[in-house]
């Protein structure tokens, strides 16, 4: 499998877990000529079990195979890779006016390729060969500030 489509699945796998935490999925992939944003969501901020205000998040989600170097994908996002997630977000709220007035925050989704079925408790996406899982590793809430 091409590392595209496993990034692909990685999404899959994000977006669905993001459904069911009670996220409405506004956009996957999308891209201006400034970079690309792997998935919007609009939600609820939740604090202290509570439902609070609505708000915006921006997600990157970084897929990795077995055997990575870069901590699932987190050492990929580096201080230039940060700048350009947030002056793509601010883009998209310049195109999308009717969204700009929400607060928004900037999450990272780490997804990795196992063997054999997963933990329970771990979201995870069965790959087509049967074998091999797609995993939610971590879901870093905030990861990159200065989004809005």
């Amino acid at each position: 499998m091409a590392d595209q489509d496993l990034g692909i699945y990685g999404e899959q796998l994000v977006r669905n877990w993001l459904t069911q935490q009670g996220w409405e999925i506004l956009y996957q992939r999308w891209h201006c000529r400034w970079g690309e944003l792997d998935l919007i969501a609009q939600g609820y901020n939740t604090q202290g079990g509570k439902l609070s205000s609505p708000m915006l998040t921006f997600v990157e989600v970084k897929t990795r195979s077995r055997g990575n170097w870069d901590l699932d994908g987190l050492l990929s996002i580096t201080p230039a890779k940060q700048r350009k997630l947030r002056s793509t977000a601010r883009l998209f709220l310049t195109r999308h006016p009717h969204l700009a007035h929400l607060p928004c925050r900037l999450d990272v989704a780490l997804v990795s390729c196992h063997c054999g079925k997963p933990k329970p408790g771990k979201a995870y996406l069965a790959l087509s060969d049967g074998q091999r899982y797609l995993v939610l590793q971590d879901y870093l809430v905030n990861a990159i500030e200065g989004t809005g």
